[in-house]
């Protein structure tokens, strides 16, 4: 079985729930994502990944490239 790995980001830049989850599914479309929780009130998200497939930083990219500045 594959190790994964977790990690909180925070995120700056969400005005409602729907930035959260057009953060979610962006990062979702990245191979080696497999769950995301995106927290609107938090400011954050925590991403399960495959640190085989995919980098926290190709993470923070994804965020940049839907439009949010990772914290």
């Amino acid at each position: 079985m594959a190790t994964t790995n977790t990690t909180t980001l925070g995120v700056r830049g969400f005005h409602c729930s729907g930035c959260a989850d057009n953060v979610g599914k962006a990062l979702l479309r990245l191979d080696g994502v497999i769950k995301v929780a995106a927290d609107f009130d938090a400011e954050q998200v925590q991403v399960r990944y495959d640190p085989d497939r995919v980098t926290e930083d190709a993470l923070r990219d994804q965020i940049r490239a839907a439009g949010f500045e990772p914290a």
